[in-house]
């Protein structure tokens, strides 16, 4: 069973990464661009058939690896 897991900064924690992106994006011409923030994006498969339980192992990785979660907020999509 795959998933997908997108892993961004919460909105309060400054992105100076996405401001240097937006920053380049918009010195190359692309002055409607409001702005951006990085992230991760990972997909993982785990060899399980019950859907409830894969994905409460993919949040188990999550919370104890994956996602710092003090600045970041994550989401689970069964892909």
């Amino acid at each position: 069973m795959k998933f997908s897991v997108i892993i961004t900064l919460k909105k309060d924690v400054l992105d100076p990464q996405g401001k240097v992106v937006q920053n380049t994006l918009v010195n190359m011409g692309m002055s409607n661009l409001k702005s951006i923030r990085q992230g991760k994006h990972f997909e993982i498969e785990v060899d399980e058939n019950d859907q409830s339980t894969a994905e409460r192992k993919v949040d188990m990785m999550c919370k104890k690896l994956l996602v710092n979660l003090i600045i970041e907020d994550y989401k689970i999509y069964k892909i």
